[in-house]
């Protein structure tokens, strides 16, 4: 009896030390992942929620309301102009709808600038900050850069053609850094795919259309694309024909006027003498 009063006190103690260990390893798990989760915290910083669309919503579309949702997004790096609110996103007091300015990808944030205001379609003269203007330019397979020319680009415009008192053509960088904004009758990228445009729409300044619109009227113009980084400006670029070819032009050698000489002339029996004599004229 004794024995077995010893062997089911041993069990009990054994069966109390494994609880309490496992408890005990319960609580340090938790514990770690309380710290790690404290740690992640720490380091991304508080979330906040912003609205995103759903699915793949393409340029000129209606925003409506199944199209989005909440989603949490770290608050240092929330970009510029999202919707938190859906008062914000779809006022309650306007019927009309939103439509999509630029593409918005899947669970993309939805931001003041992919969208336009209620009632307000989209098109060219909601990518147009203020004080700009569009400006079309013709421009053919090679004047276009071969069709890869596309909305959002940045190009520089040159001008081939001759000035008055010049004996050949030159070709001038006149607007650098022009950004793109329309290809033939599209303002968006969607579906795009490298083909030879006829027109390529630019927004500029109203000094610079004017001076884009006496361009295209007195010479050709080409575009040359920019990279997406490159930040230079560049100064007065201008190349001509003797330039382009290394052609110094001769300098043709001045002679002087030889001295005006004036004489009279006298005549002495056979013979004429002529006698210098100062000029009067």
């Amino acid at each position: 009896m004794r024995t077995v009063f010893s062997l089911v006190l041993v069990v009990g103690l054994a069966l109390a030390g494994f609880a309490v260990y496992m408890t005990q390893k319960y609580f340090s798990q938790s514990q770690a992942e309380l710290n790690y989760e404290r740690e992640l915290r720490a380091k991304t910083g508080p979330l906040v929620q912003v609205y995103v669309v759903n699915k793949v919503k393409k340029y000129g579309e209606v925003l409506t309301k199944d199209d989005v949702q909440l989603i949490y997004w770290q608050q240092s790096a929330l970009p510029v102009h999202p919707f938190q609110k859906e008062e914000v996103l779809f006022p309650p007091t306007e019927k009309d709808p939103r439509y999509v300015s630029r593409q918005i990808e899947k669970f993309e944030p939805i931001l003041a600038e992919n969208v336009t205001e209620p009632g307000k379609p989209a098109g060219l003269t909601s990518m147009l900050e203020q004080g700009e203007t569009a400006f079309a330019v013709k421009v053919d397979v090679a004047s276009g850069v071969a069709g890869f020319v596309q909305v959002g680009d940045r190009v520089d415009v040159y001008w081939t053609g001759s000035v008055s008192g010049a004996s050949d053509e030159m070709t001038r960088l006149i607007e650098n850094g022009v950004r793109v904004v329309g290809v033939d009758q599209q303002s968006d990228n969607s579906g795009a795919t490298a083909v030879v445009a006829r027109t390529v729409t630019l927004a500029a300044a109203r000094e610079d259309v004017a001076r884009l619109t006496q361009a295209q009227a007195t010479g050709r113009l080409t575009l040359a694309l920019v990279g997406t980084t490159d930040t230079t400006v560049a100064g007065k670029i201008e190349v001509n024909s003797n330039q382009l070819l290394g052609i110094t032009p001769e300098q043709v050698a001045v002679v002087p006027d030889a001295p005006k000489v004036c004489t009279i002339k006298t005549r002495r029996g056979a013979d004429v003498v002529e006698t210098p004599i100062p000029c009067t004229n």
